[in-house]
């Protein structure tokens, strides 16, 4: 039995997403799940979620680019809203000012997730993998290294190889496209002293189309040692509707986990059942 991480985003975007995921978990299903601590809903349904704490991991999914932050950011989000994944990467880079309200909300929303669960998250992902893009990744490490000098939470690393991405065969251009941008994420986060996935794979069309079951399978296709699998489960409300263009395969995510739609060699894992690094 191989044994992977899989992981459920967006916990706390909406309720139904929220509520799908906790369906997922109770059934099984998941083996961890990143929480968007910055929404309203984060605090209302923390205590469903931590209920499944024994059996699943449960991290921050820092959000730099979904709605509103949880605190001011005149200079990034002046009329309340977080800016497009570019802009935030852009400001990043190129403005100190901006990587100083970047810095204040990593901190804001770590503050979130440890005031609900009163411990440190599990692991540190990031909406649209803002942890490890260029000009923001190193305003995460600090701050973690920082906040947690001695046991440290685990990163997702979004980096796989060309040739794992080309043979899994869904995707392909995006996932090399995020694999690009987070290149050298992973070696940084290891020598800072973080455990990282090794193997990644999740990168998704999002084509309600396709069938999801079969992509989760070939998400399985050239796994890395200690490999990790995003996925976006859901139920449709009108506020995802508002909020996300991930929408119409959101549900058919949910139904074909709940299923079981894995190959029967495969079983999911804490990140901590991978066995070592």
């Amino acid at each position: 039995m191989t044994r992977f991480v899989l992981c459920a985003d967006d916990f706390a975007l909406t309720e139904g997403v929220s509520r799908s995921i906790i369906e997922l978990a109770a059934a099984g299903r998941l083996s961890a799940t990143g929480a968007m601590t910055n929404r309203p809903h984060w605090r209302n349904w923390a205590r469903e979620i931590a209920r499944h704490a024994g059996a699943m991991d449960i991290g921050l999914h820092l959000n730099l680019t979904c709605a509103a932050p949880l605190g001011p950011m005149p200079r990034l989000a002046a009329g309340g809203e977080l800016p497009s994944l570019g802009a935030v990467i852009r400001a990043a880079l190129l403005s100190p000012a901006a990587r100083d309200e970047i810095a204040a909300e990593i901190t804001r929303q770590l503050d979130a997730f440890e005031d609900v669960m009163g411990r440190a998250p599990d692991f540190v992902d990031g909406h649209q993998h803002v942890q490890a893009m260029p000009g923001l990744r190193r305003l995460v490490l600090a701050e973690l290294l920082r906040r947690y000098p001695g046991a440290k939470p685990y990163l997702r690393d979004p980096y796989d190889s060309i040739g794992a991405v080309r043979a899994r065969g869904v995707a392909v251009a995006k996932a090399l496209a995020i694999s690009g941008l987070a290149a050298g994420f992973g070696t940084a986060a290891r020598s800072a002293g973080f455990a990282t996935n090794r193997g990644f794979a999740g990168v998704s069309p999002f084509d309600p189309a396709r069938d999801v079951a079969d992509d989760m399978a070939r998400f399985l296709v050239a796994p890395g040692p200690r490999h990790l699998v995003m996925c976006h489960p859901g139920h449709i409300d009108d506020e995802l509707v508002r909020l996300d263009p991930v929408q119409a395969t959101r549900p058919l995510e949910h139904a074909a986990l709940l299923v079981g739609a894995l190959p029967a060699n495969w079983a999911v894992a804490r990140f901590a059942g991978l066995g070592p690094t």
